[in-house]
């Protein structure tokens, strides 16, 4: 066998296969092209087309197209009243974002630890976190796998709580024949060019309630309304509105909401790709004992924006930095996600280190981003197994060595 190619031998790949890429056609192209041409930059029909086009997708009955994930999550925060000395309890391993709503707010995000197994929040450990101040959970589909949402849904009733979903991995991933969207009181989702769909940047807020998709809306939008049923004083005509709380300009341009509808028409697409990839890298990887990939109960459902593996490098003889080192060298544009979030130096100076989240720290110990997305050809998908299984086979031969 070769050696590694951070040891002088010859990568896997001959090419960078990145952890992931946006998928953008013709159809993308000349839909954003048409918008230019348009009257409408922003604030016009393509964001009204976007949002439907999520209502359609997910069963939501109110969905807020926003600038991006952050922003999503931000309003999510708002709309559910999270104030000064409340209580949210997030999920560590994920994007600052989930947290540092929150803290938006001005209240306390509470870390819960992880399930070893699911790697999403464990609902042991949030009624573990639960406390006369606890408002909210902010419960994250990691990776696109849907998180323990009957267990939390019961916690949230029996504390009465606003159950927030982050489902910025999760576009397109179902639970017992619902789509994601449609199940938490508060639904966020995220556009980024690694998404399963992309509008550049862009995210969008999804309720079934319609007190809070009221509420949603006016957040994301200044806080301003011409709704009649909402104003307080009589309309004055047809340029009159009303600002009625401080909200914030998180509107979508319709040139992003644009791309957005045209790749919602290809989102079946998408996830039908996303689970193949994943289902070939599960049988693959389920060959090697010195890895643990996501367990999900019912993949058939999922549709999975990450793909990441956990390695045994007390078996391999080596630590995860030079696993990730060692894939790179292979040309897989490997990436971690995530450190959590509490390790962060912003969270440190809070309070927080090492120790809070047990099973999330020795998750982020040994974790490794593999690439999926549907720019991967199967034998892309090969040429990813290829490296890890050389990898591996090297700290077999080698343990010890480094």
């Amino acid at each position: 066998m070769k050696e590694l190619a951070i040891n002088g031998g010859e990568p896997t790949s001959l090419k960078v296969l990145g952890y992931g890429h946006q998928d953008i056609n013709e159809d993308d192209i000349k839909a954003v092209e048409d918008c230019l041409r348009g009257d409408y930059l922003t604030c016009g029909p393509a964001t009204e087309a976007f949002e439907e086009s999520i209502k359609a997708a997910t069963g939501a009955k109110f969905v807020t197209a926003v600038a991006n994930g952050t922003a999503a999550l931000h309003v999510a925060c708002l709309a559910a009243g999270i104030k000064p000395g409340d209580e949210v309890i997030v999920s560590p391993i994920t994007f600052a974002a989930s947290a540092n709503c929150v803290r938006y707010c001005g209240a306390t995000p509470v870390f819960a630890d992880i399930d070893p197994k699911t790697w999403n929040i464990d609902p042991a450990s949030i009624r573990e976190k639960l406390s006369a101040k606890t408002k909210a959970i902010v419960a994250v589909d990691f990776g696109g796998v849907h998180v323990a949402s009957d267990e939390i849904r019961k916690i949230c009733d029996e504390n009465g709580l606003t159950f927030i979903e982050d489902a910025a991995h999760a576009m397109g991933t179902f639970h017992n024949g619902r789509a994601v969207g449609a199940i938490a009181d508060i639904t966020t989702f995220s556009f980024h060019p690694v998404k399963t769909i992309t509008t550049g940047e862009g995210g969008a807020v999804a309720t079934n309630d319609p007190e809070l998709g009221k509420m949603i809306e006016l957040y994301a939008k200044h806080g301003i309304t011409r709704n009649h049923d909402m104003m307080r004083e009589t309309d004055q005509g047809g340029w009159y509105y009303e600002q009625l709380v401080l909200g914030y300009n998180y509107r979508i341009s319709d040139i992003e909401a644009s791309l957005g509808v045209s790749q919602m028409k290809r989102l079946d697409q998408f996830g039908s790709r996303r689970k193949e990839l994943v289902a070939f890298y599960n049988e693959q990887f389920s060959k090697i004992p010195e890895v643990q990939f996501q367990m999900d109960a019912s993949p058939e459902d999922t549709v999975r924006h990450l793909y990441c593996l956990k390695f045994d490098t007390e078996a391999l003889g080596v630590n995860r930095r030079w696993i990730f080192d060692a894939l790179r060298a292979e040309n897989l544009g490997v990436n971690v996600h995530y450190l959590p979030v509490y390790l962060l130096p912003y969270y440190k100076d809070l309070g927080h280190g090492r120790g809070d989240c047990p099973n999330a720290e020795d998750y982020y110990d040994h974790c490794v981003t593999l690439p999926l997305h549907c720019g991967l050809s199967n034998e892309d998908a090969q040429l990813v197994v290829d490296a890890v299984t050389k990898v591996v086979e090297w700290c077999r031969a080698n343990r010890g060595a480094k």
